[in-house]
């Protein structure tokens, strides 16, 4: 028998990764890329091609191009080893729901399918978690073999009550990384208080760093505004709706600026989302 004060640890629900997997690597052409992977290590020289919408410009071969009277690019081998660090707030904005599931749920499963493929891509993955101050903080793992260590340690974030101190686990994370990473980091925020505080978090991981920021759309006060309004309460409620929608996406804006690259998506949309910032980043030879 089971001693009723065990400790019993409920893992993620990883149905959508298999699900999903194969589903994605079709649709984001992954099995290309994992060849490009496997033809070598480094960011090495491998052809020159014909330049693409989405190609890194500073790959154009201007001498080649003139020759050719057409843009042409080298296109580089894709690098193995890349550090692609998972940062997820779980403080008291995550907390809240979004269609049933609180936010934390839903980034933790995005979270868990974009690792998958980034192992699955040769890459290696950290995950950390924090609240006021930093909950987990796990090593660099690697190889496909290594998922279920991340499945593990996802368990293991829990729901907090606690508000969001960007600075003290921002900066901590800073500190544990020795090279240039891919940070991802799942967030939420309400005032213009705590946004403050991420933004000059961003600021400074950006000088050394890659980073990703990723937040769930606002459904909520999107429904507020959508709604025909039916009385006074109602107009008083899409205003400051409205205002609210306004400060976020003048925040987003700024983190753009910085060079922080953002999705903000609907929570039945994040995962694919993700995956496919990452890839396309990975493709493009910018991690």
């Amino acid at each position: 028998m089971v001693p009723l004060d065990a400790a019993i640890a409920i893992l993620p629900d990883i149905r959508p990764v298999h699900e999903r997997g194969a589903q994605i690597f079709q649709r984001h052409a992954i099995q290309g890329l994992m060849a490009q992977v496997d033809r070598g290590d480094g960011a090495d020289f491998d052809a020159l091609v014909e330049f693409r919408s989405g190609m890194d410009r500073r790959a154009i071969d201007w001498k080649q191009s003139a020759r050719h009277v057409k843009l042409h690019a080298k296109e580089f081998r894709s690098e193995r080893n890349n550090q692609i660090v998972f940062a997820v707030d779980a403080g008291r904005q995550m907390s809240e729901p979004v269609a049933g599931l609180s936010r934390l749920d839903r980034v933790v499963s995005a979270m868990l399918l974009t690792a998958w493929v980034a192992l699955k891509l040769g890459d290696r993955v950290a995950l950390h978690a924090f609240d006021s101050r930093p909950r987990i903080a796990s090593g660099l793992v690697s190889g496909a073999a290594a998922f279920g260590e991340l499945q593990r340690l996802a368990a293991r974030i829990d729901y907090s009550g606690e508000e969001t101190n960007y600075t003290h686990a921002l900066t901590t994370l800073a500190t544990r990384l020795t090279r240039r990473s891919m940070i991802v980091l799942f967030t939420e925020f309400t005032d213009l208080t705590s946004a403050e505080f991420l933004v000059r978090a961003a600021a400074r991981l950006v000088e050394t760093h890659l980073l990703m920021v990723v937040v769930l759309r606002d459904e909520e006060l999107e429904s507020i505004l959508d709604r025909r309004p039916q009385s006074a309460d109602d107009v008083t409620r899409a205003v400051t709706a409205a205002a609210l929608l306004r400060d976020r996406l003048m925040v987003l804006t700024r983190l753009r600026h910085l060079g922080a690259h953002v999705i903000e998506s609907a929570h039945d949309q994040v995962a694919e989302r993700l995956v496919q910032g990452y890839v396309d980043l990975k493709r493009r030879n910018l991690l």
